[in-house]
């Protein structure tokens, strides 16, 4: 007897792995739009730290840029701290506290904004404490260099594995919906993975469109 396949059965799913700094605000788009992905494609994003302080130590940076790269190590050793905790699963739900917060709500990336962030999240607003401590760079540090060694040197955040392929990016504003985040999808994978596939790029000629 020939045995049929099973049409309740749907494509198998598909694991997006995103490393992310919440001050940034492009990867904010690329997570929002990975989301959207889930909707349409079989694919569930999971979430990692990485860290654009980390990335631009030692380099010749204007001061307001510095600055902010200063401002921006609280958030992430916040991040680390909820995951060595809780796990990595509780990493989407604060990355998407944080950032409608940072990058939608335009509030400041203080101490008092990471508290409510954490308490929009359902975690324990004790996990502050480590924003002004170095007790988590080690992970973080980890963390971001698993993604440098993805992909290189040369680019920032974020960072997107899919299967045995990886690539910075995309960048884009504002946040494709639907079926043209699929389409997205579709297209990135496609050309990231092209064997010798290495740069697509053009001037951005818009700022980030956080609707």
């Amino acid at each position: 007897m020939t045995q049929t396949a099973d049409p309740s059965s749907g494509p198998e799913t598909v694991y997006a792995d995103m490393w992310f700094d919440p001050a940034c605000p492009w990867a904010w788009i690329t997570s929002r739009w990975l989301l959207e992905v889930e909707r349409v494609r079989p694919v569930r994003v999971r979430w990692h730290v990485m860290s654009l302080s980390v990335l631009n130590e030692g380099r010749d940076l204007p001061e307001d840029y510095r600055t902010s790269l200063d401002g921006a190590w609280a958030a992430v050793r916040v991040c680390v701290a909820a995951e060595q905790r809780f796990g990595p699963e509780v990493l989407g739900g604060l990355y998407t506290a944080l950032g409608t917060r940072f990058h939608n709500g335009a509030e400041p990336r203080t101490a008092d904004t990471i508290r409510a962030a954490l308490a929009d999240a359902g975690l324990p607003e004790d996990l502050v404490e480590a924003a002004e401590g170095t007790g988590y760079d080690e992970a973080l540090r980890a963390s971001h260099a698993e993604a440098m060694k993805l992909v290189g040197e040369d680019v920032g955040t974020p960072v997107v594995r899919v299967e045995d392929v990886a690539f910075f990016g995309p960048v884009v504003t504002p946040v494709p919906r639907g079926e043209e985040a699929g389409k997205l999808w579709d297209g990135v994978r496609l050309v990231a993975g092209t064997d010798g596939f290495f740069e697509l790029k053009r001037t951005r000629t818009r700022n980030p469109v956080f609707d």
